[in-house]
This record gives structure tokens, sequence and C-alpha cells, in this order.
């Protein structure tokens, strides 16, 4: 059948295995339009202060649960903050206990809340090790911040400078190279073993960086890893549809209240979370491969991290769905992803629940 005449898609319920979802009132915003897509996300641990411990980590669950709404029967899945003085005795024991699903390597300074970050990779190496002995994975921020590299190359760099010899190192850690962004990651990840994915937002997917410079500067454009040249989002695209296992869905979504984005010093991030699986659809159709949504949104994570197939479904039907210019959040407002756009897809419902 054409992709133009296919007027409903029914998957297997998916998972987002890369989401923010803040604290306190702006989680109570957000957290529901994660939970009435997904049956599970891999949850980021930059707070402030970010979640380094079993214990916070624990208690950070317990406030996403109280804040979604039960009928969703979500289950966020958490991660620890790596720092220079991370215990992998630590890291190992929350993993033993069901606590960390993963543990979350930012740099320092590469993104929001993460001045706490890795200075030196070698300092991480201890706690990588027992990572590694305990199959716990590793998810990596894929960028340099040394202010002497164009920040259109920095993951470019980062895999030759970090990444590449981190893996040699730690050939049987389980890694996870997150939003990518560029056409060397695509390739990096091909070529590299079965231990390694790569996790791609739908932003990633749908602009280049021209998108921040349309007409003036575009503040709900700007992302870090900041969106890249029209090759790298072909590649991506590229990658996404192909069916490999390697790659899998993350949106990244990243709220901040719109005042915060349109400022002279303007956050980072871009808030996807309403209208997720309504923009991968966009994609997938676009590319001719939306037979290939459901396994790059609903197979290839859970599997890659050892778990199990949601045995829900949820479905999405062909109607034309207009993007709201902003949406209500903890006293503000946030701009959603594609705002103003309409999307050719609409999520109806979600069916059935977790494995």
């Amino acid at each position: 059948m054409a992709t133009s005449e296919i007027k409903q898609l029914v998957l297997r319920q998916p998972d987002d295995w890369h989401v923010h979802l803040r604290d306190g009132a702006m989680l109570g915003a957000v957290a529901n339009h994660t939970a009435r897509q997904f049956a599970r996300a891999i949850v980021m641990p930059n707070l402030s202060p970010p979640v380094t411990s079993v214990a916070a980590a624990a208690a950070y669950r317990d406030r996403i649960i109280a804040a979604v709404d039960p009928a969703y029967n979500f289950t966020p899945l958490m991660t620890a903050y790596l720092t220079d003085s991370s215990d992998g005795a630590e890291l190992a024991r929350g993993h033993a206990e069901g606590v960390f699903t993963a543990a979350k390597l930012y740099p320092a300074n590469a993104t929001t809340n993460s001045s706490h970050g890795v200075t030196r990779i070698q300092a991480l190496y201890p706690a990588l090790e027992a990572m590694q002995k305990a199959g716990m994975p590793l998810l990596v921020h894929g960028e340099v911040t040394d202010r002497d590299i164009d920040i259109f190359d920095r993951e470019a760099v980062f895999i030759d400078r970090v990444l590449a010899p981190l893996l040699k190192d730690f050939p049987g850690l389980k890694t996870v190279f997150e939003h990518i962004t560029t056409a060397e990651a695509v390739a990096f990840v091909q070529t590299a073993g079965a231990n390694i994915a790569a996790t791609v937002t739908p932003h990633h997917l749908a602009l280049n960086r021209n998108a921040m410079f349309d007409g003036g500067i575009r503040p709900h454009a700007y992302c870090l890893p900041v969106i890249k040249r029209e090759r790298h989002r072909l590649a991506l695209r590229g990658a996404a549809v192909s069916g490999s296992p390697k790659f899998f869905l993350g949106t990244d979504s990243a709220p901040h209240a719109a005042p915060t984005k349109e400022a002279a010093c303007g956050c980072a991030g871009i808030y996807n979370a309403p209208y997720a699986l309504e923009s991968y659809a966009k994609t997938f159709a676009e590319e001719g491969a939306l037979d290939k949504l459901e396994g790059f949104a609903s197979e290839y994570g859970p599997r890659f991290y050892g778990l199990p197939l949601n045995a829900g479904t949820v479905t999405l039907d062909r109607i034309d769905t207009l993007v709201p210019a902003d949406l209500p959040a903890a006293g503000t407002t946030i701009v959603p992803f594609h705002a103003g756009e309409t999307l050719a897809w609409r999520f109806s419902r979600a069916s059935g629940g977790q494995t």
C-alpha cells in the first residue's frame, strides 16, 4: 500500500529512550505528555542538584510516578549522573536493585545543568569498569566543550578524542550515543560493535541549522547538540528508517519556559513530547518507510536494553492536527516543537499495557 493510502497506524506501544521531565511544578505540567504515548522512558538526571545517588534516583522516581496520571501505567527508568568522583560500587548497587537503568555521561558544561559533569574522562574509568562488569549501560552526550572547537564540530571531535578511545578501553561496555546529530556519528555507530547504539530525536530528523536563522534568530529551534547541516539531517533520516536495530527513538524532549528561551542568553532545548509520535510519523511517511516505524519506536530500544517489548498498542490516525502556538505549564508557557504547523497524523489512543 502506498504511504498516502495509509489512514491509520497501530503500533506496539513505544518507549522514549531519552527524555527530560524536570522537577517540581514543571514536572507536574509535562510528565503526562510523555506518559500518554510511551510505556517507559529513560529519564535524564540533570536536575539541580543532579541525581548522583541511589537514594536521590529512587526519590525522583517517586515524584515522577506521583505526577503521572495512573491511567497511563507509565514506568520511569532512572539514570545516574556521572561525575569525576562517581562511585562504581554505588552505581552497580543501584543497577542491581533496579533503581538505575543506566548512567549518563555529560561532559562538564555541555548542556543544561551539566556544570557538575565529567571534566576528565580518565577520572571516570573506575566507575566505567564497575558498570561494564555489572552490564549497566552508559549513555553519552557526545560533545567536547573546548572553546576553540567550533560548536558544529564538537560531536565529530568527541568521537575521535573521547568515544572511540573509551570504547577501545571498555569493549564490553554497552553504550548509547545519545541524540546523534551528524553523519560521522551515524557512520561510527553503524561500524561499531553490537554493544553500541544511538538515539535519534524528531527535531534532528526534521530540521537543519537554517531553522535557527529563518528570517531572524529562532530560539525555539536551539538545542544541544545544536542542529547541523542538511547532509547530516539526511544521514540521520537514512539511519532512522534503515531498519537497523542500532538506531531507536529518543526524543530528548526538554521543556523550558518561553521567556527563558526568548532571552538574550536563551536556554537550549526543544519540547517535542506533546506531538512526538506525530512528528516521527511525519518523517517516516516522507521517507516512504512507515513500515519501519514500529521497529524504531517500539522494538529496537527495549531489545538493546534487555527489556521485554510492551504488550499494548498505540493508534495514530491520518488526521490533520494543528500544533498550538504555546502550551500552559507551571504558571508560564512552553512553545512546543512544530508550533503553528499542521501535522498529518494524530495520536488517538493507547490500549493494553506493558509486558
